[in-house]
């Protein structure tokens, strides 16, 4: 559905973004902001800042930031269609309803019968566990120490022997065969009739991170196989996409997530308290899934069963977690097979230690490698090096990589300079990244690393007077003789500046909340917001504040010059550029 910008911004401005978080965060008032402790990172010192004038929020722990909308997309993981419905409820809002096409009625009308069919079930499989037939399945739970609170928060039921026994309840419920069919949970044929998917097992119902049911894990109660059993991929169930326990464990406060193996390994630790604790369903890590968790963390722990599988297991999910951005680390669970059995027989304490001394990926990969080759062999331990120096060329950054051979030459018993050589020639020789190492400190990467620190630095500039213009809207008639949007070098700071300029020059005010409205990727909105709450040191001195202003408002002039020289096409062009650098030098603006 379609909304306009009019009333998007009517819906932000009647919903307070003080009122709306503290709804949620504890806040208390500091100078002209607001401050509590992040909710989407764990901390405890607060750092996570309110502002009233600029309705936006931004956290200077983690770099959350962004206006009511935001907000709740990311604390609720609502859509932006889901957070505009419910902050104009909450405004009073009145949404024009969109007119949907007779196919989107009726995938619409499907989806939620299958919503419905798997809600029964859940209930139905839940009342099953706590009647005689389901004595087994309680005697099983109880065998693995889950309380009563754990078998209700997860809503663990019973699937009993009958093969048709949900069949008949959800058909007594007026649902036809058609409907049961789709959802996974009935198989069909012209000779039997209708059949449950599941039956005589342990029931783990499955749901997406709005706390729906959307497909079931059951696992067999005696020597049945398969041990475990998932719902097939419906409309609403696609495994590869989800995460069992992720709509508990995104609340988590604690700082990392926890990906196990099993339904049972996720249960026994949130019983535990870690609450961070997801697992996969049934099939191998993939990156959709790794993509799921950047979401709501930066830092993975791999807590793969002990055993040969589960080291594979992990060294799988090691890049997929790498690409998509995270960091990770392994946790040891010798001498247990998995979490579940390590808790169980030494405690939380010891888990927590576990954690604290959990293994970075890179390091636990470099181990597992070293068992393919005999370091007391010369040519084991040569060929062992090579490899290790080719895997090191993964790291494009030329610090990430220094720091990384110096661990890796601290653990193993190699000079740094000797692997830092090698690393070198492979890298020459085209292996890894495109981007080449020098670490003399005069080759390819440190001109790299140069130009990289000088964007940074410009970059920030820029930011810096976007804060200052919605702080001080005073300032657009000082530093309009030489400053206006095109200035801006920085894609996002452009798009952002000409929104601040264009409100400026309409109103006479500026209003960072609405302009974020126009920026839908969350990556942009925590980056508009670092570009509103950029600020420096001892910024209330004035001296100090003109000082900053004039050299900030010079390098960024100086950048979008330099810019246009690149692009001049006559000489008559060039010399005009030449006498605004000049003009530079006697750039002052007075506060």
């Amino acid at each position: 559905m379609y909304y306009s910008e009019d009333l998007i911004e009517e819906i932000r401005s009647r919903n307070d973004i003080v009122d709306v978080i503290s709804g949620y965060v504890k806040l208390q008032k500091k100078g002209s902001s607001y401050f509590g402790l992040c909710p989407f990172h764990n901390e405890k010192s607060p750092s996570f800042s309110v502002s009233g004038q600029k309705q936006m929020y931004y956290c200077f722990g983690c770099g959350a930031g962004g206006n009511v909308f935001t907000f709740l997309m990311e604390y609720e993981n609502y859509s932006f269609q889901d957070a505009v419905k419910v902050l104009a409820q909450r405004a009073g809002v009145q949404l024009p309803q969109e007119e949907e096409t007779p196919q989107q009625k009726k995938e619409a009308s499907l989806r939620q019968k299958l919503l419905d069919i798997h809600k029964l079930a859940a209930r139905y499989f839940y009342y099953q566990l706590t009647q005689p037939q389901g004595r087994q399945a309680m005697e099983y739970l109880s065998g693995r120490k889950l309380t009563h609170d754990t078998i209700v928060k997860f809503g663990l039921g019973y699937s009993n022997k009958f093969r048709d026994d949900l069949y008949r309840y959800l058909r007594s419920q007026g649902y036809d065969d058609y409907i049961l069919k789709e959802s996974g949970l009935i198989t069909l044929d012209e000779k039997h009739g209708g059949s449950d998917k599941f039956w005589n097992r342990v029931m783990f119902p499955i749901m997406d991170i709005n706390n729906r049911v959307i497909g079931f894990g059951g696992r067999v109660l005696g020597d049945g196989n398969p041990k475990y059993l998932n719902s097939p991929e419906t409309k609403l169930f696609d495994k590869s996409r989800n995460l069992y326990g992720l709509n508990l464990a995104r609340r988590s406060r604690r700082p990392n997530m926890i990906i196990c193996e099993g339904y049972m390994d996720v249960i026994s630790m949130h019983q535990a308290g870690f609450d961070n604790a997801v697992a996969s369903l049934g099939t191998a890590f993939t990156s959709p899934q790794a993509s799921l968790l950047k979401r709501y963390t930066d830092e993975v722990l791999l807590a793969y069963d002990s055993d040969g599988a589960g080291v594979k297991a992990a060294l799988r999910a090691i890049p997929m977690l790498r690409d998509a951005g995270l960091r990770s680390r392994v946790i040891d669970m010798k001498p247990y097979k998995d979490p579940d059995e390590f808790i169980k027989n030494l405690g939380t304490e010891a888990f927590e230690e576990r954690i604290a001394g959990a293994m970075n990926s890179f390091m636990f990969e470099i181990s597992v490698l070293e068992k393919n080759y005999d370091l007391n062999d010369p040519e084991g331990k040569t060929g062992f090096f090579n490899e290790t120096a080719r895997k090191l060329l993964e790291f494009d950054q030329a610090l990430e990589r220094k720091n990384y051979i110096e661990a890796v030459a601290r653990n193993y018993g190699i000079s740094f300079d000797d692997l830092d050589r090698l690393v070198n020639r492979y890298g020459l020789a085209g292996y890894g990244q495109e981007n080449k190492t020098s670490h003399s400190g005069a080759g390819v990467e440190s001109v790299k690393q140069k130009k990289t620190q000088k964007d940074d630095a410009l970059v920030t500039a820029q930011k810096l007077l976007l804060t200052w213009l919605s702080e001080d809207t005073r300032l657009f008639e000082k530093i309009r003789p030489w400053i206006g949007p095109g200035d801006f070098t920085d894609p996002l700071c452009r798009e952002a500046a000409a929104k601040v300029f264009e409100e400026y020059e309409e109103k006479k005010t500026v209003t960072p909340a609405r302009i974020m409205n126009l920026f839908q990727d969350p990556q942009e909105h925590d980056a508009i917001a670092r570009a509103f709450n950029t600020n420096i040191d001892d910024e209330g001195d004035k001296a100090v504040r003109e000082k900053a202003l004039n050299e900030t408002v010079r390098r960024v002039k100086a950048a979008s010059l330099e810019n246009a020289g690149k692009s001049a096409r006559d000489l008559e062009a060039l010399q005009s550029i030449v006498r605004e650098k000049r003009s530079l030098l006697n750039l002052h603006i007075s506060l």
